[in-house]
């Protein structure tokens, strides 16, 4: 798998599977799938049947961290 760098979240599409999410937040595999089993995964996750989606915007969100423009409680 090709690595992901932030240059590359806007080329994306809307939603991403978990091991890509978790590749680009430096999470391997077995972390990834206890955090969104528990809850606590960092980004909101959409989950569909037996899949976890995450949204892309969301993560991209993430990684800029709050800017003046948003409030940092949400």
């Amino acid at each position: 798998m090709k690595k992901i760098t932030l240059r590359d979240l806007p080329d994306l599409p809307p939603t991403l599977d978990l091991m890509t999410a978790a590749q680009v937040l430096g999470i391997g595999r077995t972390t990834a799938y206890a955090l969104a089993r528990s809850g606590k995964f960092p980004v909101h996750l959409i989950r569909i049947g037996d899949l976890y989606r995450v949204s892309t915007a969301h993560l991209m969100q993430l990684l800029r961290g709050p800017t003046s423009e948003e409030p940092l409680d949400g």
